[in-house]
């Protein structure tokens, strides 16, 4: 087999082009069209098998090797978020509002470059490889669940994914097996109370204090509710009330975020919160409107396949260290294609080493240091013909 190293080292100047042209032209959550279109044309200029518009707009590119095999998919998701950048560097966004806050340009441009080097490899590849461009991961529902119903799954046997995680040091590789991210679910909350002059607030059902005493409320929901023993988050992120200063709001605004691992705890503070919601607006002579919205469930990862990235991970060129990652409270769609297939999710250590200051993921100011795609493209190949060469191997011995 080639030497993977130097493959990807020769192309690392192209992903950072590749990385840099996404970053100037980014694209929000279902309103993708360049970037799959450009996507699209790189695999099919490598001859690869290509699908556009997949769940939507996802692309979907297939590699088959020469010698056959089990089916590998590789996942990168591709769509920006509605934040204005405020880096001053030369890539700048160039649209007005809409920014790379989270690395998919750097998860992209990685994917593109593992499929030019195995492309290289194509006569001596034991199975096919699937790369899943997916759009969407920002905004629920998600491009993940639309593209496995439109069939990008069909016929893989494993799938490996990777996030570039800017807040830890470059050169560290995290793992986990079993959940990894937690689910993700949003709600809203209209209290209609009854307005009225700032002056006279006994002639008012104030929709502002009950709404302020329900955001109080639900601060003990978790902490008195929940066993000390798991985890869930409940945020409010909302709270409008407009009206002018000397008038009571006859309506409030509330919108907020509940993170958890297990059904029963999501289904708990679901029904805990309604009851909150309904005996603030008891208390305060108003009705309310409640509407809660499940989102990507938690990723949780196969044992087998995070073992083997692991492993793979300390024999990988520029890895400095590998560890057992804690539990992430944020949302992954790639949660859904580890309900179809075996597979696992990790992230690779992307912080920048030369500034100030590291900024977090959806920032004005994230960035992070490119070198990182490098570490990732070889692990995702090294995943790929490993598994790919130990499925051979084991049909071998069990025939």
């Amino acid at each position: 087999m080639k030497n993977v190293n130097r493959l990807v080292n020769d192309i690392f100047s192209e992903m950072v082009e590749w990385r840099r042209y996404f970053h100037m032209y980014p694209e929000l959550s279902f309103e993708e069209v360049e970037t799959p279109k450009y996507i699209a044309e790189f695999h099919r200029q490598l001859g690869h098998e290509v699908q556009e518009g997949v769940g939507g707009r996802g692309v979907v590119a297939k590699l088959k090797g020469a010698k056959r095999g089990k089916t590998v998919a590789l996942r990168a998701d591709f769509d920006a978020l509605p934040i204005q950048e405020e880096n001053d560097v030369e890539y700048k966004s160039k649209v007005d509002g809409v920014m790379h806050a989270c690395g998919h340009d750097g998860h992209t441009a990685t994917l593109l470059g593992v499929a030019k080097v195995l492309n290289t490899m194509k006569e001596e590849l034991e199975g096919t490889v699937v790369f899943i461009h997916q759009h969407a991961e920002e905004m629920q529902p998600g491009g993940a669940i639309a593209m496995i119903e439109d069939g990008c799954l069909e016929g893989v046997d494993v799938i490996f994914g990777t996030h570039l995680w800017a807040t830890e040091p470059l050169g560290k590789v995290m793992y986990k097996e079993g959940a990894l991210t937690a689910a993700a679910d949003r709600f809203e909350v209209k209290i209609k109370g009854k307005g009225g002059h700032g002056a006279q607030p006994h002639l008012t059902s104030d929709s502002v204090v009950i709404a302020s005493q329900l955001v109080m409320n639900i601060q003990q929901l978790v902490s008195r509710n929940v066993d000390p023993l798991d985890s869930a988050v409940v945020s409010i992120g909302s709270f409008e009330a407009k009206n002018a200063f000397n008038v009571i709001a006859d309506q409030a605004l509330l919108k907020g975020t509940v993170r958890t691992f297990k059904s029963e705890v999501q289904d708990m503070i679901m029904n805990k919160l309604e009851k909150m919601i309904k005996g603030a607006c008891l208390a305060g002579d108003a009705t309310y409107e409640f509407n809660y919205v499940k989102g990507y469930p938690p990723t949780i990862n196969h044992p087998v396949e995070t073992e083997l990235i692991a492993r793979l991970a300390k024999e990988t060129e520029g890895v400095t260290d590998v560890v057992e990652y804690h539990a992430q409270m944020g949302g992954e769609d790639f949660a859904y294609y580890l309900q179809h297939v075996p597979g696992t999710f990790f992230f690779t250590g992307a912080m920048k080493s030369n500034v100030d200051q590291v900024y977090p993921h959806h920032h004005p100011k994230f960035d992070f240091d490119e070198r990182a795609m490098l570490i990732a493209a070889k692990l995702l190949i090294s995943a790929t013909l490993t598994y790919l060469k130990e499925s051979v191997d084991s049909v071998s011995v069990t025939s």
